[in-house]
């Protein structure tokens, strides 16, 4: 890995080149993509079974689109017993971390006859994008589709890409436990386009929920507005923040973990010890003579890969807080106060013994996380996703007549002499 001193040019170059990894960056694909939409707009399952054949080979109509009871009956049987129990394990941490996120209708009466609330409403009908082409995540399906169903979500309808006409036996499993409603076997961007607008096979959706490649990422950033979207999601990327005290091989197996997902991952670390620097360096090579996807690792790291050397913690909690990290690992003596000082991160994982890869299965928190420097201002997929708030007014004749003047007032001060009307006619 690269090991370079801090400074402020350093610092503006490593922002500049993690900002080239966002889906904003690819326009010479929305052309493309805006013609999927649009064709699967017009025209439907027509459009939808022509891409679905020109990009993945398959041949789909109206009566194999969805996938069957019988499928997942047979999923079942496929799926090795140890990895379902796992599955279910995961399952009560992950529904009962979200449910602790639920939020309830509230009223505030008064004694002048004013009630005033606000009504939560969860979302009607919801999508969920599964990757499946060339690698299968089931932990991302539990990841999206639990805080919906805790929200209560009324239908929640899922499309993944299948390899020979097959959705993985994993992710059907992983889904059926979940509380998916239907599964519809059709990936790409045609897809989102499908949930987005709707047709005569896959019902319109209210939100559109998961992660993908850069023609999904572009898809759904081109139907947001008809639907809800989560985010538009970049590649993954882990920033460790270590002092003295940090294992070197612990430091450099987390950042391997997330380097290994594509070669446009990211992995950071930044430490005030140029001795944990060339042991977590020394390690990383180590591990690459023998992880299965080494040649993805090494191109990720090649581009994207950094140790940076700080002179203090305090500069270091800064360059996070501009990184802003999907994912965010404090191994210091003091991770617990070094958290509280740290604003701009998706997740973060304190101490030794709280490896990145605990959240991506098991320990309950959502891991579809802000991405590409978003964490200053998107938070983890959560319950609020899948609801909606109304707010409620209610003024009994004395309580408006008490202020109707001053809304009047306010009313003639912008020239909105209707709006003026509305009130005043109440009291002629």
């Amino acid at each position: 890995m690269k090991t370079v001193k801090l400074t402020e040019e350093t610092r503006k170059d490593l922002l500049s080149t993690l900002l080239k990894r966002s889906p904003n960056q690819y326009v010479e694909y929305e052309g493309t993509v805006a013609e999927i939409v649009e064709n699967v707009r017009e025209k439907g399952d027509e459009a939808l079974f022509s891409y679905t054949q020109k990009f993945d080979h398959i041949e789909l109509t109206a009566e194999n689109i969805r996938v069957t009871d019988e499928e997942i009956e047979e999923a079942y049987r496929l799926v090795d017993p140890a990895l379902l129990d796992v599955i279910r394990k995961a399952l009560v941490n992950i529904r009962s971390f979200h449910e602790k996120q639920r939020k309830y209708s509230w009223f505030d009466t008064r004694e002048d006859g004013v009630l005033l609330g606000q009504k939560v409403s969860p979302l009607q009908t919801v999508g969920v994008y599964v990757p499946g082409g060339k690698a299968v995540y089931p932990s991302s399906v539990l990841m999206n589709i639990v805080p919906a169903k805790v929200a209560g979500v009324s239908r929640i309808v899922m499309t993944t890409p299948c390899r020979d006409g097959r959705v993985s036996p994993t992710t059907l499993v992983a889904a059926h436990e979940a509380g998916v409603d239907d599964i519809y076997r059709v990936g790409g961007a045609q897809a989102i386009a499908a949930l987005a607008h709707g047709t005569e096979s896959i019902p319109k959706v209210d939100k559109i929920v998961g992660p993908g490649n850069i023609f999904v990422a572009l898809a759904k950033k081109a139907v947001y507005g008809f639907v809800g979207i989560d985010s538009i999601a970049g590649p993954s990327e882990i920033t460790v923040l270590a002092d003295e005290t940090a294992n070197a091989r612990f430091v450099a197996a987390d950042l391997l973990s997330q380097a290994e997902h594509d070669e446009l991952a990211s992995a950071i670390l930044v430490t005030t010890s140029k001795e944990l620097a060339q042991a977590v360096s020394a390690e990383v090579d180590g591990f690459l003579k023998v992880l299965s996807r080494a040649e993805i690792i090494k191109k990720s790291l090649d581009n994207y890969g950094y140790i940076l050397l700080v002179d203090s913690i305090e500069e270091g909690i800064d360059v996070v807080n501009s990184i802003a990290p999907e994912h965010l690992e404090i191994v210091t003596a003091s991770p617990f106060d070094i958290m509280t000082r740290v604003h701009n991160a998706g997740a973060m994982f304190l101490g030794s013994w709280s490896s990145e890869p605990l959240g991506d299965y098991f320990a309950g928190p959502n891991h579809v996380l802000p991405t590409n420097g978003t964490a200053r201002f998107f938070s983890p997929l959560s319950v609020d996703d899948f609801v909606k708030k109304s707010s409620i007014v209610y003024y009994a004749e004395e309580a408006l007549r008490a202020v109707h003047t001053d809304i009047e007032t306010f009313a003639k001060a912008e020239e909105l002499t209707a709006h003026a009307n509305s009130v005043a006619v109440r009291f002629e």
